[in-house]
């Protein structure tokens, strides 16, 4: 295949919203693309196409993010985030299409960014949403409610949700678009469980509520060759040892559905109306049964999350047979090359916890044997995700 795109190019490939089928295949909810008019679609999609009325302030000019908020602090992020249509569609979707679970409701809106969502679910009658975002694209969202005039509705509290106190004692709905990169990664999920413990009524709804992450295996020799075996002869001299590191760091990308072969196997189903932070460690076995003979170079990890408040399934997946969105997939590089026949299985577990230093990275365990006719191979690797 060919050389793929880097995690931060703007995804150009992703066009319509998903709904979710309730039909499973391989353990996990498949979804297929709807094409249902939305209303007032095209009227709040211009929302992200234009900021009139927003004055910048270069008295305080960042830098290359080193800091995790600071990274929400640029501009280029967001515009990511909101062209991808099969993200920001379905949060449209869900909001627009269930009104009635939005009419005269208190929101809260965690990791509120631009305030997109928070204007969807004003539009869709909210009594009130409070914005919580903690990057200084706060001070933006405050002018976007103003320009687009539902700074009667909206109210944008700049800080962590942690360290804030609402003017409400209790929401009815919590919404955000809090996940990472292998569903996981930067963390912001406890955020999201700590505004649930501490401010939702008891029988308040949080969306999405449901995120699951799955795990297959591919072929990929030749840009594993390019990414990892460069390092054997680099001009004529042996680097060979920068490979371990190469090795150990997933790489977010694209993987083409042809790649695939095997099954896809559900790992890890979380319930964000229930689970508790420290389901977020976990270590999930796996089985993956060759579909045809073929080698074997890395296994990829993607997510589905879904909306199972709503009047119909709705949600979306993040999967290589899936629409593009700018999450990709989450390759990770075997130091085996495994030969695989159709039938056989690759056995093993996924070990996945916040880095102790910096619980927003994700550290990965990946323990996997094969004893085929052509192969045996068993190893334990290790992964940081940075």
């Amino acid at each position: 295949m060919g050389r793929r795109k880097t995690k931060n190019q703007i995804n150009q490939e992703s066009n319509d919203h998903t709904n979710m089928d309730t039909t499973t295949n391989n353990n996990h909810l498949r979804f297929q693309d709807a094409d249902e008019v939305i209303e007032d679609a095209a009227e709040t999609s211009n929302l992200d196409q234009s900021m009139g009325g927003c004055e910048l302030d270069d008295s305080n000019d960042k830098t290359s993010a080193d800091y995790y908020f600071d990274s929400y602090s640029h501009f280029g992020i967001h515009e990511e985030m909101l062209k991808d249509t099969v993200r920001t569609k379905t949060y449209q979707n869900v909001i627009y299409q269930n009104r009635f679970l939005f009419k005269n409701k208190v929101v809260l809106d965690v990791g509120a960014g631009t305030g997109i969502l928070s204007l969807f679910c004003a539009k869709a009658g909210a009594e009130h949403v409070y914005a919580v975002e903690c990057s200084d694209m706060a001070d933006m969202a405050k002018q976007i409610v103003e320009t687009n005039g539902y700074s009667k509705v909206i109210t944008v509290l700049k800080g962590k949700i942690e360290e804030l106190e609402l003017p409400v004692p209790k929401v009815d709905i919590i919404i955000s678009e809090w996940m990472g990169y292998f569903l996981l990664f930067e963390n912001m999920l406890n955020s999201v469980l700590y505004a649930r413990d501490k401010w939702l009524v008891d029988d308040g709804v949080v969306l999405p509520d449901i995120a699951t992450l799955h795990l297959t295996a591919i072929e990929d020799k030749d840009y594993k060759e390019d990414k990892i075996e460069f390092w054997n002869n680099v001009y004529g001299f042996d680097m060979s040892c920068i490979k371990k590191q190469a090795l150990s760091e997933p790489l977010v990308d694209t993987v083409d559905q042809n790649q695939i072969a095997t099954n896809c196997q559900l790992l890890k189903t979380m319930d964000i109306s229930k689970m508790s932070s420290g389901d977020c460690s976990f270590t999930a076995p796996f089985k993956l049964v060759a579909s045809r003979d073929d080698f074997i170079h890395a296994l990829v990890a993607y997510f589905d999350v879904s909306f199972t408040k709503c009047h119909k399934l709705m949600g979306f997946s993040t999967g290589p047979r899936s629409r593009g969105t700018h999450w990709k997939q989450t390759v990770l590089y075997l130091e085996d090359v495994l030969t695989i026949c159709e039938g056989e299985t690759i056995v093993g577990s996924l070990t996945v916890a916040p880095n102790k230093k910096n619980p927003r990275d994700v550290d990965i365990m990946l323990k996997y044997t094969l004893n085929g006719r052509r192969c045996n191979a068993s190893r334990v690797q290790y992964y940081k995700m940075r």
